[in-house]
């Protein structure tokens, strides 16, 4: 079993780091293998709506969002984390983001996805809420904690202290190892994945 684990803060060894390396920690004590992903710091192109990812499975912009769309298609689950800008993702994680899940989604149903925050002060559920969204569009089960998945802190110090953000990222990790070990268990006995219905797009709000 391997997560992806994908680190959308331009600080290599920040904030988001150390949440992220906190859920890294008990997924190796679960057994479960792990690469993190450091995004870094070169700009990232949006997506243009051009639609050419439809006919290929493939982004246009050959960069790293396609090296990334490789890795999860042979992952087992997959945590993003992202610091909280103006009460959101930053704006290099949305458009990775964006252009990965709708290049790529199809192909990521049924691994077990979960986003963690970090923060100052505020601004973590609405970003949490963005980020959930790639998930649930893309059948991704979410993977819960113990209350919502965010650290608070201006340096990885300050992050350590924040002893019930720690303890929500430990929970996460091995929420996320058991429900990889249930599906894994679950398709050793036989169970199916679900059966996906044709995808309906016939409701327009604008006739």
């Amino acid at each position: 079993m391997k997560v992806l684990l994908f680190n959308g803060s331009p600080h290599k060894d920040g904030c988001t780091f150390t949440a992220l390396s906190e859920v890294e920690s008990v997924l190796h004590a679960q057994g479960v293998e792990t690469e993190l992903v450091q995004m870094g710091t070169e700009p990232v192109a949006g997506c243009l709506g051009c639609h050419a990812c439809r006919e290929t499975g493939r982004c246009f912009m050959d960069d790293d969002v396609n090296t990334f769309a490789g890795k999860l298609a042979a992952a087992d689950g997959l945590v993003v984390g992202s610091p909280v800008y103006y009460a959101s993702a930053n704006g290099s994680v949305t458009a990775f983001l964006d252009r990965l899940f709708f290049s790529g989604g199809k192909g990521f149903a049924y691994k077990p996805a979960a986003a963690l925050v970090s923060c100052r002060r505020a601004g973590s559920t609405a970003a949490l809420d963005q980020l959930n969204k790639y998930f649930t569009i893309s059948r991704m089960p979410v993977v819960p904690s113990q209350y919502w998945n965010m650290v608070h802190g201006n340096t990885p110090e300050e992050v350590r202290q924040d002893l019930e953000g720690m303890q929500i990222m430990r929970t996460l990790g091995r929420n996320m190892a058991w429900m990889l070990k249930c599906i894994a268990a679950g398709e050793a006995a036989g169970v199916p994945k679900p059966e996906m219905e044709p995808r309906l797009r016939l409701t327009n709000f604008i006739r």
